[in-house]
């Protein structure tokens, strides 16, 4: 049986990506410093060998019968990654370049590593394939476009690297997030009936339910060697790229009661890119998009009502990765370099 490695299981991704692993027969093992151990939606986490450890701090022997790495592991978003720049560098490019470094010595065969369509960052309105000029405005989109080259750089005939250009996610997890924009407009909508826009709704994103790209990692882990050997792909679908105010009018349509209304610091944002996922369908015929973000609207509405989400749960540090990390960080539970502090998990 193929053992998998899945770095960050118990993250937002990683919740419902190692679920998926479980179910289609994989011998799934997780590393995950848990950062996030309080901020479950509901507590129907997968069952999963995990060890709890800092990614800075894997060694050889973690990887010890490990076929396939799929590194998830990372700060996860724009406004984390600017926190501290520094340790977005360390975390999300130097750790992950180490890690790839121990996997080749350890003999692990393919690297999967979770990018970001966010390198394409300030791109304008065209669309943009595998082979477009990366321009991140972020210090999470430079990270994982010097990851993205480095590994590259690693592939030859006993170390396969694969680069996942994840679009923007949305959608239910175990580990949900709220600072993500199809989540968030749909939080709003229904604990407030408004639709609160944070920017004009100008920019362009791609969008993809978290179940599709976990899709995406499993289509990559069973395609032949052949086909996915130092290759990246965009994973989403093409008309799945929205307006953000586009998405506002989908929720409107699904909560026909809301109006839109806007921040009052609402204002352009430079991050705006237009991404083709053509090739991963062409290329992985098993990977099979089952969401819009119509439908995810939707499906979050019904759980949202379900759990009568309240706006100061959704707004406030549990779901949003920036905030809880600085949390963290003012208790003395973190330090400086966000390792823990005052209990030792790894």
């Amino acid at each position: 049986m193929n053992k998998v490695l899945v770095t960050g299981n118990l993250g937002y991704i990683g919740t419902v990506l190692s679920a998926l692993l479980v179910d289609a027969g994989y011998d799934v093992v997780g590393i995950d410093t848990d950062f996030y151990e309080d901020c479950a939606f509901q507590r129907d986490l997968p069952d999963v060998l995990t060890i709890k450890k800092d990614i800075r701090n894997i060694v050889v022997q973690d990887l010890d019968q490990i076929d396939t790495i799929i590194h998830l592991a990372a700060l996860s978003n724009d406004p984390l990654g600017n926190l501290n720049p520094g340790l977005t560098y360390g975390i999300n490019y130097r750790s992950t370049i180490r890690l790839a470094e121990l996997a080749k010595k350890a003999g692990v065969s393919r690297f999967i590593f979770s990018s970001s369509c966010s390198n394409y960052g300030a791109a304008g309105d065209d669309y943009l394939d595998e082979n477009a000029p990366f321009n991140p405005v972020t210090a999470y989109g430079e990270s994982k476009v010097l990851a993205e080259r480095e590994l590259s750089k690693m592939a030859n005939d006993t170390f396969s690297p694969v680069i996942l250009r994840n679009a923007t996610a949305y959608g239910y997890s175990p580990k949900m997030r709220f600072d993500l924009v199809v989540n968030n407009l749909t939080a709003w909508a229904v604990a407030t009936g408004k639709i609160y826009l944070k920017s004009d709704g100008t920019p362009w994103r791609p969008l993809v339910h978290v179940e599709d790209i976990s899709r995406a990692f499993l289509a990559v882990l069973e395609a032949p060697r052949e086909i996915v050997h130092n290759e990246a792909f965009n994973v989403g679908q093409t008309s799945e790229n929205y307006r953000i105010r586009d998405v506002a009018e989908i929720v409107a349509e699904v909560l026909p009661d809301c109006e839109v209304s806007f921040a009052p610091e609402a204002g352009p944002d430079i991050r705006n890119y237009r991404v083709n996922c053509d090739k991963i369908q062409q290329k992985l015929p098993s990977f099979q998009p089952k969401w819009t973000v119509k439908k995810g609207v939707e499906e979050l509405q019904e759980i949202f009502n379900v759990a009568k989400l309240r706006p100061e749960e959704f707004e406030g540090p549990r779901y949003k990765r920036i905030l809880h990390i600085q949390n963290l960080l003012d208790s003395g539970e973190l330090d400086s370099s966000l390792r823990w502090k005052v209990y030792q998990k790894a």
